[in-house]
């Protein structure tokens, strides 16, 4: 397809914004794998009222064929200004990009979305990150044979091969580890939960109603700001942000795969794990309407498998070897309803927390990788 059968526009309407959300439909038809995500959590994402505008700035642009209309591609160019004032260079970013394969609309879209990130003083572009690494970020570029886990990215496998094409080149990548959730712990895991109670920490599930639950979701923000303030990329969010996000999985966590580690009752690390919805969310093609939430519960019976999010504990309770004590809380709590799990994603140079996933068992199985390219 050439440049005179499809163009590329800023999103401006009600019918681009339908246009840009059906993008994805067209890219994945015939893909087994691809799970779709919530149209309207992408659209909450993207919504005038979301918090990013207030320290930030995107702009859509889609992809539409000349001769029938029909969607071909999609992007969003975003500015996040707490990640130029944390890494003190004009980044810029690109993210949701979706595209048939034909490398001229790739190109035109980043074309378009270069230009705007360069009206704005931005002499750099690093992605995919959907305006900020809390959101999807990440390009898969090996394991394309099974479908993603809960708010993991999935592409094809040519994304990356015309993002390097473009002239963007590897910044850092990332892993998903594998688990057999039944295969036993090594007995170091046990003793470091021993030695963790022998030290005075207690641990428990997380509570999931009430009050209690804004409580430990508070905690858990002040937690996890402090436990991931370095994390290369990424931004903190505020109290309000994150009790946001929190609330939105409330009713999906499950206490079993989701514990907290407390000194004297001061929380001071946690295991967080999720069941993989994914295999629900397959079902109600991207809208949870009346039929979508029926199948969605009774497809969420089905669900075998969880993933890990993160294990964090503060770094002067190495010594109580509170993570190891974690995981191995986590995995216990695991056997009663799941097969396999999945950690991720974890930055390949973040060798300490690696070396721990790996002695617990953990193969990577997954690779992504976020690139850059400068302006």
């Amino acid at each position: 397809m050439n440049n005179r059968q499809f163009k590329i526009k800023p999103v401006s309407t009600e019918a681009d914004i339908k246009t840009f959300l059906d993008v994805p439909n067209k890219v994945y038809q015939n893909d087994p794998n691809w799970v779709q995500p919530l149209r309207s959590s992408i659209s909450k994402q993207l919504a005038p009222n979301n918090s990013f505008i207030e320290y930030g700035k995107f702009q859509q642009f889609i992809a539409i064929s000349n001769n029938s209309g029909e969607p071909l591609g999609r992007i969003v160019a975003a500015i996040n200004y707490r990640l130029i004032e944390k890494e003190n260079q004009q980044i810029g970013l690109f993210g949701y990009f979706e595209c048939i394969p034909d490398f001229a609309i790739t190109e035109s879209l980043l074309n378009s979305a270069f230009e705007w990130l360069k009206a704005e003083g931005i002499n750099k572009v690093r992605g995919p990150i959907d305006l900020s690494t809390h959101n999807n970020c990440l390009l898969l570029v090996d394991g394309f044979n099974t479908p993603p886990m809960m708010m993991m990215p999935y592409h094809p496998a040519y994304y990356h091969q015309f993002l390097e094409k473009y002239g963007f080149v590897k910044e850092k990548d990332a892993y998903a580890y594998d688990f057999d959730v039944c295969k036993p712990l090594d007995d170091k895991f046990a003793r470091a939960y021993k030695i963790a109670l022998q030290s005075g920490i207690t641990f428990r599930p997380l509570h999931t109603k009430g009050e209690e639950f804004l409580e430990d979701a508070r905690k858990l923000y002040h937690l996890f700001t402090t436990a991931f303030a370095n994390n290369w990329s990424s931004t903190s969010r505020t109290e309000a942000e994150f009790l946001e996000e929190a609330k939105d999985l409330q009713q999906l966590a499950d206490p079993d795969i989701f514990h907290i580690a407390e000194d004297k009752g001061e929380m001071i690390g946690f295991f967080m794990g999720l069941p993989n919805y994914n295999i629900a969310l397959k079902q109600v093609n991207g809208q949870l309407n009346w039929l979508g939430i029926l199948k969605f519960l009774w497809y969420r019976r089905k669900i075998n498998q969880a993933r890990i999010i993160a294990i964090a504990s503060l770094p002067e309770y190495r010594r109580q070897m509170v993570s190891l004590a974690l995981v191995y809380l986590g995995m216990q709590g695991g056997t009663r309803r799941y097969k396999t799990a999945e950690l991720s994603w974890v930055w390949e140079d973040n060798y300490p927390s690696r070396k721990i996933i790996e002695a617990a068992g953990g193969k990577i199985y997954k690779t992504y990788r976020i690139y850059e390219k400068e302006i």
